[in-house]
């Protein structure tokens, strides 16, 4: 897989211990998913759900050596013939989701959503709200997982999501938070 070279201000690859334990953890979500990978970086993420049975998968970034990387690691790793199962949005995820090229891109909502923002910006948090209140992208089983440093505390509830494991890798820190319904019985 392609990696930025030497220590990049824009890129920081999710360690593969850290990913590899995450994955063993959620492995029953990933058959037939739809997944959307935000501040994908490198894709190391979406790519690794897509090799274990996603079944779409949509990366989200908007630095250029990122998708440029990113657009490597696809053509390493994705044959030729499943290219329609992927697809790349640049955006500046600061700014809000990118909404409209979400929905029109995609005709179903996501259940498994990677966030791994720059580490410590609360961006976190901020695209964690906007996915609350956005229910439109967002599975009924949706889980979505936010990648910050260990160190920082994260809410345990923001809208439908609620936070239900939290793990952690060294400076790695992995929130889970599944979407609940908001009817009454």
């Amino acid at each position: 897989m392609a990696t930025p070279p030497g220590k990049s201000r824009n890129i920081r690859p999710t360690a593969d211990r850290a990913r590899e334990a995450l994955f063993s953890i959620i492995s029953h979500k990933l058959g037939q998913s739809r997944v959307l990978d935000l501040f994908a970086g490198t894709g190391a993420l979406g790519l690794e759900a897509w090799s274990r049975g996603a079944e779409y998968v949509t990366f989200v970034d908007f630095h250029l050596q990122a998708l440029e990387l990113l657009r490597k690691n696809i053509e390493i790793i994705i044959p030729e013939e499943d290219l329609t199962c992927i697809s790349i949005i640049r955006h500046d995820l600061r700014k809000g989701l990118p909404l409209p090229k979400l929905t029109k891109k995609n005709n179903h909502p996501f259940n498994l959503i990677f966030l791994d923002p720059p580490y410590s910006k609360g961006l976190s948090v901020n695209v964690l709200e906007w996915l609350a209140y956005n229910k439109a992208i967002l599975a009924e089983d949706a889980l979505v997982i936010a990648e910050e440093r260990s160190s920082e505390k994260l809410p345990e509830q923001f809208g439908i999501l609620q936070l239900s494991d939290q793990r952690t890798y060294g400076d790695t820190g992995f929130w889970m938070y599944k979407s609940v319904s908001t009817t009454i019985s």
